[in-house]
């Protein structure tokens, strides 16, 4: 459990407390603070309270109460003082009725005080939130602490008490709808403890999710609470980026003593500890430290206090506690040295217990992807042990499909197959009494993005849908807007709807504001796709034209606009036309027609089309012609009555392609006469009777009201009565030219010329050219149409898609005067198509074909970090590193150029690019001053560029040699026979230096070691070591007369040789001495130890009897009665043992009982011994101002007397110096040593057999400033 933390101290020497009252009463509340000047502040149910006709506030010295009077129902409340960062809350209870008040238990000569608070009683489980009729409790917070919900919690944990031994809950709970990801939650305790690691006997940790409100509730339960258990609490919730925590505190009371004399008065910690009454039970704060006893008094006395109790051993006492009583032990057993308490903690180790029915346990911790299988493996030491397996405490039931058991030998196995969100638990594995958990993670495969959004345009007012597919079905995803997350707002402009793995944004009524850039993420990838919203462009396709009628004739007034919900009104000459029984108005999807039927003169006029909420018109004008009938006689020539604008005989129609061309030319004659039409030729060229002169396209001739000569299916000549009609059905572009009427009859002739313009949407235009691109732009132009359809361009519309979709967007809804147009607000790195189409006063034109495919892309940033790594006589070395920004396009290298100081000619340094970071510029000319520049290179071309900060002239630089020899190389390389050495050193100068190896002091040949060198570094190769390799190598740069030089030794290791004479030197009892010689061969390192084997002779089963003995002789001991025992002995170095043992050639044989052993009498051996040195003093050379040691070693009987000197002067009792000696080491510690601490040191040992003498020389060298390093 978690450690215990400092409680807060209380302002508050006196308490307030619950008290009950009648009906009209009064009550008084009292308090008293600690410090007298302490400013105090009464609260009822969080609010602050004022002195008036209901409170009376009053405050001497450090004493506070508040007086209530005329108590009602309503005064029941939560009252609060707060004084500090101290807060006590307390209750105030009214009742009907007067209860009996018990007189207070008063004993002759004693006092009982009444306790300021008393616990709750006890509960199986109390709620975390404090209820309103619980104990006055202290606070060590801030006053009203109140959270609000803010972040990712819907239900923050809330501060509680606790009795000890009850338990607790404290819950968390989180809304995961807007959440990718299942939330994290972790709970600790103070600052930085997990309670994760704590659960156990005393905490639990749960965790539940309601699907149907999408809530994830998280539980902390503490069993069984104990009084280390009070403090702060922090629980924190994270989920990718989103992040939200709160604080909680816990306090924990005492549970109700038993009445009487308590002896833990006297050593409170509190104020009042000091004060001792005899069975006078002082007050105690629900928050401080009630079952903590304070020694200190007693430490103080500890010479003269005398313990009843007997001895314990407290270092068994801490080891088997836990941490979090460390301080609380050593306070009860007067340890003061908690610092040193905890290193011997650390040095002493602990037995750790060994499992009996596990061999093998699970791991902490698997993890597997979503969909695969894992298998959860276990070794048993019973092969017929039988398993359990639980999951989240339940019990597992094997099924073919999701939960496989398996047991091989001593392996258990668990398989879960087809692993999802479910399998995430905590995974048991039960086998009699013991068992041993696991938690299994199960990672979700990134969502992915199958099918991309797509760029949409829509019109103002319309419904938009954005739809994208992922890879797994039920996958939550985020939607942005220009990079700021959509939600469900109040009025459900955004909805969102899924339907497996598709998922849509659907915009109702888009409006300008919703233009922008619209992203879905999911924790796999993303997409954006843009949304255009424009105003609607009322768009005419046929305007009414102007009519020319006679009396009784129907004039019809015809136009068609964009929108057929578009509605109209019909004005003439400025006054709104009403429907009546001649007049009729006509609304037919996107067609208006006014028909007006029996044309009178007074119809004749001004004729206007206003459509509804768009600022334009339609004007068109109504002729009427009055026919004026004369009495003519009987021959009447014919007469052409043509009534054009102007009235000219030569006029122009106009007739846009494919609408019916009709020519009404009203004419007179008797007889009836005959109508002949041309196309291609003026009238007076047309012969008598109908014969033609060479050359007209085409000719229609009718008489008496039948058709006698037709040239296309397409035209229709008919002439009534008054009338000639010539008609073409949808005119196309070949139907324009001049059409001539000529009108005959045996009275004479008469002809009229008809110019006819047939207009039509121009050409589309040729395929757009891409000229250059950006990184969200691009420059497109075109070619005009080759016809403009008999109308001038008035511009173009442009259009774009990305390759892989299907969706044109228009760039322009206005006309675009030019050839030549940029494109913007494009994605960089997607490909696009352009497409262009030509308008004119008809209409636009069918769209050119598409351009080719491009991408939108910029150049790289500038390269960074451009700087001179080497120079020589001829060459440079430069490097840099890659742009900051590539883009989406990939890098194509790098372009290095250089120019001469004074000049402005950048010459290429190489041909073509690099894509390498590095490059050597050689074949310079030596003593040239050269500036360089770097520029990145992608398909938008070269980025701008990084030139070094001044020019650098062509000439090589000295640098004296210098060898880096690795810091593990500065000591003894050791290697077992047959691995490799493969060493790698580095080292300067300049030119190249010249490196030679040595081996003790001779040239070193290929046989024993290859060796390869570069510019900069060395590397001594050995593929197979043998013990020739052993010795000392030598290093050797050299550049003219100044060289350097590193020296590495080499140690190759094997296994030693078997000892020699092994013996049996003396048997008796059930013992056997042994002795024997080191071996010849210790595998050239020092002999560990050596084992030692015994071997009944008759069974010859070999047993140890002393592992990594260090002498050569040994006693075998516990022997067997009656048997005959051999003995063979093994050495060992730090490879291992030998490979071939000594064995005994005689036998011991261990007699029986009654057999009576003389011992052998042996001289006294004297011991004693003069002092001599085993290990002298080297001579060393150190930096000024860092600590050193002089250790040597030394062995004398009796223990040596041992003095230091310098210079032959005696330090003993130098304060810079200290002397240490440890089982015949000894050692000279020098403080910070200076240049004047230089000299010669001796050691000297002298007891009563003799002295000795050792010496070295000590060389301080001052430090190098970092100014002389540079």
């Amino acid at each position: 459990m978690p450690e215990p933390v400092k409680k807060a101290v209380s302002a508050f020497a006196k308490k307030p407390k619950a008290q009950e009252a009648e009906e009209g009463s009064s009550v008084v509340f009292e308090a008293e603070t600690v410090k007298p000047d302490a400013k105090v502040k009464w609260q009822c149910n969080s609010k602050d309270i004022d002195s008036g006709d209901k409170y009376s506030i009053t405050a001497e010295g450090n004493k506070h109460s508040l007086a209530l009077k005329a108590i009602t129902k309503e005064d029941a409340n939560v009252y609060a003082v707060i004084a500090g960062g101290s807060k006590v809350k307390f209750d105030l209870k009214v009742v009907s009725k007067p209860a009996p008040v018990e007189a207070p238990a008063d004993a002759a000569g004693e006092t009982v005080v009444e306790p300021e608070h008393a616990p709750a009683p006890p509960a199986e489980d109390q709620s975390a939130a404090p209820a309103h009729d619980a104990p006055p409790a202290e606070e060590g917070q801030p006053p009203d602490t109140r959270q609000d919900l803010t972040g990712l919690f819907t239900e923050k944990p809330q501060s509680g008490e606790v009795t000890v031994g009850e338990n607790i809950t404290f819950v968390a709970k989180v809304n995961a709808e807007s959440l990718l990801k299942k939330p994290t939650v972790k709970w600790f305790k103070g600052k930085w403890m997990d309670l994760a690691s704590k659960s156990g006997k005393h905490l639990q940790l749960k965790e539940t999710y309601d699907r149907s409100s999408k809530v994830y509730t998280f539980e902390m339960q503490i069993i069984a609470a104990k009084a280390n258990f009070a403090g702060a609490y922090r629980c924190e919730v994270a989920s990718r980026d989103k992040f939200d925590s709160c604080n909680f505190d816990l306090a924990v009371h005492e549970a109700c003593a038993a009445e009487g004399f308590d002896i833990r008065a006297a050593f409170r910690r509190t104020n009042e500890g000091g004060k001792k009454r005899s069975g006078q039970q002082s007050s105690n704060d629900g928050k401080e430290d009630s079952g903590e006893l304070d020694f200190s008094t007693l430490l103080k006395k500890r010479s003269v206090h005398v313990s009843a109790e007997p001895d314990m051993d407290v270092w068994n006492i801490l080891s088997h506690a836990p941490s979090s009583e460390y301080e609380k032990i050593a306070f009860q057993h007067g340890i003061t040295d908690l610092r040193g308490m905890l290193k011997r903690l650390k040095k002493m180790k602990k037995e750790e217990k060994k499992s009996e029915a596990f061999l093998k346990k699970l791991d902490p911790a698997y993890q597997v992807k979503k969909g695969h299988k894992i298998k959860l493996a276990i070794e048993v030491a019973n092969p017929d042990a039988e398993v359990k397996w639980l999951k989240n405490g339940q019990e597992i039931q094997p099924s073919a499909s999701k939960y496989i058991f398996e047991s091989v030998g001593n392996m258990r196995y668990l398989t879960i197959n087809h692993c999802s969100l479910a399998d995430d638990a905590a995974y048991c594995c039960v086998v009699g009494e013991e068992k041993c958990t696991t938690e299994l993670f199960v990672k979700e495969p990134p969502i992915e993005i199958v099918k991309n959004l797509e760029d949409q345009m829509v019109m103002k007012g319309e419904r938009v849908e954005l739809e994208c597919e992922v890879s797994e079905e039920g996958a939550n995803v985020k939607w942005e807007k220009d990079g700021v997350e959509l939600t469900r707002d109040e009025s459900f402009k955004y909805r969102f709807k899924k339907d497996g793995c598709k998922h849509v944004l659907i915009i109702n009524e888009a409006t300008k504001e919703d233009c922008g850039h619209y992203k879905v993420k999911t924790n796999g990838g993303e997409s954006m796709a843009e949304l255009m919203v424009q105003e609607k462009d009322l768009e005419v396709y046929q305007s009414i034209a102007d009519l020319t009628v006679k009396a009784k004739d129907q004039a019809v007034f015809k136009c068609e606009v964009s929108d057929e919900n578009v509605r109209g009104t019909w004005y003439k000459n400025g006054a709104e036309v009403k429907s009546d029984a001649r007049i009729n108005i006509t609304h037919i999807g996107r067609i208006h027609k006014l028909t007006i039927d029996e044309v009178k003169p007074e119809d004749e006029g001004d004729y206007t089309f206003v459509p509804d909420g768009h600022a334009f018109n339609l004007s068109a004008k109504l002729n009427f012609i009055e026919v004026k009938i004369d009495y003519v006689p009987r021959q009447d020539p014919p007469k052409i009555h043509l009534d054009c604008m102007g009235r000219t005989a030569d006029s122009t129609i106009v007739v846009v392609a494919g609408n019916k061309l009709r020519l009404d030319v009203p004419i007179t004659g008797d007889p009836a006469p005959t109508v002949i039409w041309t196309k291609g030729e003026k009238a007076s060229s047309v012969k008598h009777d109908g014969e033609e002169k060479e050359g007209p396209a085409s000719s229609w001739t009718s008489k008496a009201g039948k058709v006698v000569t037709e040239g296309d299916t397409r035209v229709h000549v008919e002439t009534t009565k008054g009338h000639c009609i010539f008609t073409i059905e949808g005119a196309e572009r070949q139907d324009e030219g001049i059409y001539s009427v000529v009108v005959r009859n045996p009275a004479g002739e008469d002809t009229a010329d008809i110019n006819v313009k047939v207009v039509d949407v121009p050409d589309p235009p040729q395929a757009p050219r891409i000229l250059s691109v950006g990184e969200d732009c691009c420059v497109v132009q075109w070619d005009p149409p080759a016809f403009d359809g008999g109308q001038p361009v008035l511009g173009y519309v442009v259009e774009r898609k990305k390759k892989k979709s299907y969706r044109w967007m228009r760039l322009n809804f206005d006309p675009y005067p030019g050839t030549t147009y940029e494109a913007k607000r494009m994605i960089e790195g997607m490909e696009y198509e352009m497409r262009v189409y030509a308008v004119n006063g008809i209409g636009m034109s069918r769209h050119s074909p598409a351009s080719q495919p491009f991408v939108p892309i910029a150049p790289t940033s500038e390269p960074i970090g451009l700087s001179l790594e080497d120079v020589t006589d001829t060459s440079i070395s430069l490097k840099w590193r890659p742009p900051e920004r590539i883009g989406s396009a990939e890098l194509e290298g790098y372009g290095v150029e250089y120019c001469k100081e004074g000049t402005d000619e950048w010459i290429p340094a190489f041909e073509g690019l690099t894509d390498r970071t590095s490059m050597v510029i050689r074949n310079l000319t030596t003593g040239d001053k050269l500036q360089f520049r770097v520029r990145a290179y992608n398909v938008a071309g070269a980025s701008a560029a990084t030139t070094l900060a001044q020019p650098v002239t062509i000439r090589e630089i000295m640098q004296r040699p210098k060898i880096w020899v690795p810091r593990n190389l500065r000591q003894t390389l050791v290697k077992t026979v047959g691995e490799t050495v493969n060493l790698l050193i580095h080292f300067q100068g300049k030119p190249r230096p010249k490196v030679t190896w040595t081996k003790d002091g001779e040239p070193l040949g290929p046989e024993l070691a290859s060796v390869r060198n570069s510019d900069s570094d060395t590397i001594f190769f050995i593929r197979k070591t043998e013990r020739k390799h052993s010795g000392r190598y030598d290093l050797q740069v050299q550049i003219e007369n100044i060289e350097d030089t590193a020296s590495i030794i080499l140690q190759v290791v094997d296994l030693p040789g078997p000892p020699q004479a092994l013996k049996i030197t003396d048997n008796w009892g059930f013992n056997v001495a042994l002795e024997w010689k080191p071996p010849k061969d210790n595998g050239n390192c020092e002999i560990t130890g050596y084992t030692i084997q015994k071997a009944e002779k008759k069974t010859m089963e070999w047993f140890t009897v002393y592992e990594h003995y260090r002498r050569t002789n040994c006693v075998a001991s516990d022997l067997i009665m009656g048997n005959e025992y051999i003995f063979r002995v093994f050495a060992i170095n730090m490879v291992g043992p030998s490979e071939e043992p000594c064995t005994s050639i005689d036998s011991a044989y261990i007699q029986k009982t009654g057999i009576e052993y003389k011992p052998p009498t042996y001289k006294e051996h004297d011991f004693s011994q003069a002092p001599k040195f085993t290990h002298p003093l080297v001579n060393r050379s150190i930096i000024a101002g860092y600590s050193t040691t002089l250790s040597c070693s030394v062995r004398g009987l009796p223990k040596p007397k041992v003095t230091w000197y310098k210079n032959k002067m005696d330090i003993s009792n130098e304060a810079k110096y200290r002397m240490l000696s440890k089982q015949g080491v000894l050692t000279l510690e020098i403080r910070k040593p200076c240049t004047f601490d230089g000299g010669v040191y001796t050691c000297k040992a002298v007891n009563d057999n003799g002295e000795d003498i050792v010496e070295c020389k000590l060389e301080v060298r001052p430090q190098i400033p970092k100014e002389e390093k540079k």
